[in-house]
């Protein structure tokens, strides 16, 4: 396990001092830590609830969800940590968790009883404390200690050396969320086998991969419908968002002025969200010009140009680890160009039509549905298509799809493509409940090369996409006041 791994730093550069009278010296004179005054935070009594759904669903199997190693960018330097979703979902730890602890879901008569087991501080009269520069205090600063979190979690808690007696105790009724941890799931899968072999493990691997897999469907699914706490988790991020958003204008005139303009666009987004979260959700895209037509440009290193469009998608995500996910496309001269207005209205039109239809009863499918009709109905309009609206919405033609591929909406909270792992009867197909969070996201993407389409529109990639609760009587646009119909935006633009 990573807790009886020896430290990064190697022998052959190291200069930590290694004498007795260097220990004695470093490991006195230490004043006392003031008493823990920790209190619950605000969503130990809904992970608590969530951790008592799935108890329900799995009666007499231990469960192993771990939070995940580290994971290296460059030789000894890791990427900022962030713990598994599922494991933050069922913990509340947030931004906060610690690499390579384990939640273990233990059954017992009424349930199961839930451990969380990870590595506290090194104490001072070990030399960890201050060699250790994966989890020395010198180096990544004091750790919480098992009591702290206890109540901070309201979870019991456990050193992680004693994981591995329940390592130990492996049989049929353990599963674990496979990939979270690879080291950890390779070692059950080892015990698995070998207990097989010796016979005293009725199921086979193959069976135990199998039931994995369905924990995994199911922490998923679990994320479906939010609740009040994750809902306003996601007003907070969206309204962080928005001053991200504000930050990117007011910051204009150094943009345009900077032959990488796009880098400055996500440095001054990213300022904003270490500041008011804990980073940003996922890798921003700032597209300006035609690399508004690649879907997922996060290269960002072109020049924003006054007349040219820029496309920016970027959430922030909180200390809680939810995100936000918006995007507005702005014109970098402030105003519009005729015939940018006209797409921008266009898919304005198919958002508004698609978001007029979100309630309670109806599929979560017929949403992108909405949407791509009216995206047929414009781009066949402009002659764009060689067959009709109607013919084109057919499953077997689908021309209009050209000009925007991808979905419409995509679940949203811990993950900004959430409960990904979900069964498509469940995410697709699912019929719309109260607290269902999502996005819609409808675009209109036109090639520099797109001999389809004439040429003032080649070059033109518009999206505009907003984060949507569902209600109990239909839906609420939880990114409202980002400004997003075309006068909005050049008003927004203006007052910068």
């Amino acid at each position: 396990m990573a807790e009886s791994k020896a430290p990064r730093a190697t022998s052959n550069r190291s200069t930590t001092p290694g004498s007795d009278t260097f220990r004695d010296f470093i490991s006195s004179g230490w004043a006392d830590r003031p008493a823990d005054t920790q209190v619950p935070r605000e969503q130990t009594i809904f992970a608590s609830a969530r951790r008592a759904t799935l108890s329900a669903m799995y009666p007499g199997k231990r469960l192993i969800i771990p939070a995940g190693a580290a994971k290296v960018r460059s030789n000894d330097t890791d990427y900022a940590y962030r713990a598994h979703t599922a494991f933050a979902h069922l913990t509340g730890w947030g931004s906060d968790a610690v690499a390579n602890s384990v939640l273990v879901m233990e059954p017992a008569a009424d349930g199961h009883v839930s451990t969380l087991y990870f590595r506290e501080a090194a104490g001072r009269d070990s030399d960890e404390f201050y060699a250790n520069p994966e989890i020395g205090e010198f180096w990544t600063g004091p750790r919480p200690s098992l009591a702290h979190v206890a109540v901070d979690l309201g979870l019991e808690t456990s050193n992680l050396a004693g994981f591995a007696a329940v390592l130990d105790a492996i049989d049929a009724t353990t599963l674990v969320v496979r990939d979270a941890d690879r080291e950890i799931t390779d070692t059950i899968d080892g015990r698995r086998l070998l207990a097989a072999e010796t016979g005293s493990l009725d199921a086979t691997t193959g069976a135990e991969r199998d039931d994995d897999e369905i924990l995994a469907r199911d922490v998923s699914e679990l994320r479906l419908v939010k609740d009040g706490y994750e809902i306003e988790q996601m007003r907070r991020a969206v309204a962080a968002t928005k001053q991200g958003f504000d930050d990117v204008i007011t910051d204009l005139p150094q943009i345009i002025a900077h032959s990488r303009g796009e880098r400055l666009v996500e440095g001054t987004f990213n300022r904003r969200a270490r500041a008011e979260g804990n980073a940003v959700g996922y890798d921003t895209i700032a597209a300006s010009g035609p690399h508004a037509c690649i879907l997922h440009w996060t290269r960002n290193d072109g020049p924003v140009v006054p007349g040219d469009l820029i496309l920016m998608d970027a959430g922030i995500e909180l200390d809680s680890l939810y995100t936000a996910d918006i995007t507005r496309t702005l014109p970098i001269s402030g105003t519009f160009t005729d015939v940018q207005r006209r797409v921008y209205e266009a898919v304005l039109e198919a958002a508004d039509a698609a978001f007029a239809i979100v309630r309670p009863g109806i599929r979560f499918r017929e949403i992108h549905a909405e949407a791509m009709r009216i995206i047929a109905e414009k781009t066949a309009e402009w002659g764009f298509l060689p067959v009709s609206a109607e013919e084109s919405l057919q499953p077997d033609a689908q021309y209009h799809r050209r000009y925007m591929v991808h979905g419409t909406s995509h679940h949203l909270g811990l993950d900004v493509h959430d409960c990904a792992q979900a069964r498509r009867e469940m995410y697709l197909d699912r019929v719309l409940e109260p607290g269902m969070v999502f996005t819609i996201e409808p675009g209109l993407y036109f090639q520099p090369d797109d001999l389809t389409v004439p040429e003032e529109y080649r070059g033109i990639g518009v999206r505009i996409e907003d984060d949507i609760v569902v209600t109990e009587s239909g839906a609420e646009n939880l990114s409202i006041t980002i400004p997003r119909t075309a006068d909005d935006v050049e008003a927004w633009l203006a007052a910068r």
